[in-house]
């Protein structure tokens, strides 16, 4: 139950037993064709398809370097570690980066972006983490922000590492330029594959502005890409083989119904453990449906609690990030996430908590998340 890597369906797993083939071959224009083609439907996008052989923060990476370029104005929203190392890249392009600082915890709200963009009529563009993974909390009006960008053509780019394919986010109807995210979190596939959908307009200007990088330049994929279909590198084949699985599975089961699944045992994690007592880190209308943050009952010490929860129970969660270390603890909800991942988790952190001396009421929080998960 981390925040990622999640737990790889078998169905998955099996999909990398596939045989080594050349990646200059006609199997590999089948195999990345279709690998573009569901990548396409889960991001809901006509949008080129970039499926990176690295890790989430590859995917981020490139989506600074390819756009950013020393002197633009940017405006970042920072409440977090994931949306402070996105701000430091930006930085590091030699951008005058606007921070839209709240707590974590909190978001900034979409009137103090709106307030960014009035006091900053020559932005260049908008960078938002979506799921800051650090604190457990979501942004809410993503669908909004294109209304802003569109006043003077700024790119509109979401790192959704965390989030996407566990919730909405319609790239195209949103007005998205640029859109990362990583294979091993509400997907459910083993880490290593982080695909970017880029806007017609992004990749034009990609193409005109190329970075100074060899890896992580867009324009090299878009070109070997247009022209036969390959890679422009050696790709992870065994892992796109994985990717590819569970994107299917997510289409099979129709993202309506991931998305519904997801938020569903969510809401019980969060109500099933708040009526035994514990108390979620982030404020209610910006908590995170894939991370659940919450915070640690006084005295309650961070590793023996969740090495007894590994140990003991086989459940295995995450601590905190930088000043919330030993604070905060961390529940992963999505990718393969049910009914089933849920109760256990309730029962053992119960079970652990009272094995440290802590009197909860594990009934309370089993039937308040079993009234929650019904509609499952």
């Amino acid at each position: 139950m981390l925040p990622g890597p999640t737990n790889v369906p078998n169905r998955v797993m099996r999909a990398m037993l596939a045989p080594i083939i050349n990646h200059r071959s006609d199997d590999f224009v089948e195999l990345y064709t279709d690998v573009v083609d569901k990548t396409q439907q889960v991001f809901e996008t006509k949008n080129d398809i970039v499926a990176l052989s690295a890790s989430g923060t590859g995917a981020v990476e490139a989506g600074v370097v390819n756009l950013v370029k020393k002197g633009d104005k940017v405006i970042i929203p920072v409440n977090g570690e994931f949306s402070n190392r996105l701000s430091q890249l930006i930085e590091g392009q030699g951008a005058n980066v606007v921070k839209l600082e709240t707590p974590p915890g909190q978001n900034a709200t979409f009137d103090q972006v709106k307030e960014a963009f009035d006091n900053n009529k020559d932005v260049k563009a908008f960078y938002v983490v979506h799921n800051e993974t650090s604190t457990g909390t979501m942004v809410n009006y993503l669908d909004r922000i294109s209304d802003l960008t569109s006043r003077n053509d700024a790119f509109y780019v979401v790192d959704s590492v965390s989030l996407l394919g566990g919730a909405p986010l319609p790239v195209d109807k949103w007005g998205v330029d640029v859109c990362m995210t990583g294979a091993q979190k509400a997907i459910a596939a083993p880490p290593g594959i982080s695909p970017i959908s880029v806007s017609p307009r992004a990749k034009k200007y990609m193409q005109e502005n190329p970075p100074p990088t060899m890896y992580f330049n867009l324009a090299r994929y878009f070109k070997y890409y247009d022209e036969e279909k390959h890679t422009p590198f050696t790709p992870a084949l065994p892992l796109l083989y994985a990717y590819r699985e569970a994107l299917a599975i997510l289409l099979e089961e129709g993202l309506q119904n991931v998305f519904n699944r997801h938020k569903v045992c969510s809401d019980a994690l969060y109500s099933g453990l708040s009526a035994m007592g514990l108390s979620p880190f982030a404020k209610e209308e910006d908590r995170s449906i894939s991370i659940v943050a919450l915070n640690y009952l006084d005295g309650l010490e961070d590793k023996t609690f969740r090495n007894t929860l590994a140990n003991k129970f086989k459940v295995l969660v995450a601590g905190g990030f930088g000043n919330l270390k030993g604070k905060v603890f961390r529940v992963g909800c999505m990718g393969e996430v049910s009914s089933y991942h849920v109760m256990r988790t309730i029962s053992a952190i119960s079970s652990t908590l009272a094995m440290m001396g802590y009197e909860v009421d594990a009934q309370a929080g089993l039937k308040t998340a079993e009234e929650k998960l019904k509609s499952l």
